[in-house]
C-alpha cells in the first residue's frame, strides 16, 4: 500500500488502483454521517476533489491522489457511511480507478514513513 499526505491509502490491484483514507483520518473526522462519490467513468487529475465526507465535526474532501478515471464506487458506503469508522483500511474503501501513470505512486509514502508522518 502507498499513503499520501492527505491521509489517503492506495492499493494496486492489476491496472486498477483502489482508494480510501487511513484510520488516522477516520479518527480524526469522528463518526462519518454522510459520504457523496463521484459517479464512475469520470477523467479526474491528482488533486481534484472527487468525494465529499461529513462527519459530526466536519465536513471534507478526498482528493484524487493520482490521475486517471473513476471506474468504480463503492455504493455501500452511501447507505452505512459508518462504515469508513470501523473499518477505513478494508471495506470502506471510496472508489477504484484506473491510473494514468502508475508511476506516479512512486513519490508517495510506504507504511512506514507514513507512520513516521502521523508519528
Amino acid at each position: 500500500m502507498k499513503f499520501t499526505e492527505e491521509h489517503e491509502w492506495l492499493r494496486v490491484e492489476g491496472d486498477v488502483v483502489v482508494v480510501g483514507i487511513t484510520e488516522h483520518a477516520a479518527e480524526q473526522l469522528g463518526d462519518v454521517v454522510f459520504v457523496e462519490l463521484p459517479d464512475t467513468e469520470t477523467e479526474v487529475t491528482k488533486d481534484d476533489e472527487v468525494v465529499v465526507i461529513e462527519s459530526v465535526k466536519a465536513a471534507s474532501d478526498i482528493l484524487a491522489p493520482i490521475d486517471g478515471e473513476i471506474v468504480e464506487v463503492n455504493e455501500a458506503l452511501v447507505d452505512d457511511p459508518g462504515k469508513v469508522n470501523e473499518d477505513p483500511l478494508g471495506d470502506a474503501w471510496f472508489f477504484k480507478m484506473k491510473a494514468a501513470d502508475l508511476s506516479q505512486l512512486d513519490d508517495m509514502m510506504d507504511e512506514a514513513a507514513y507512520k513516521a508522518f502521523i508519528g
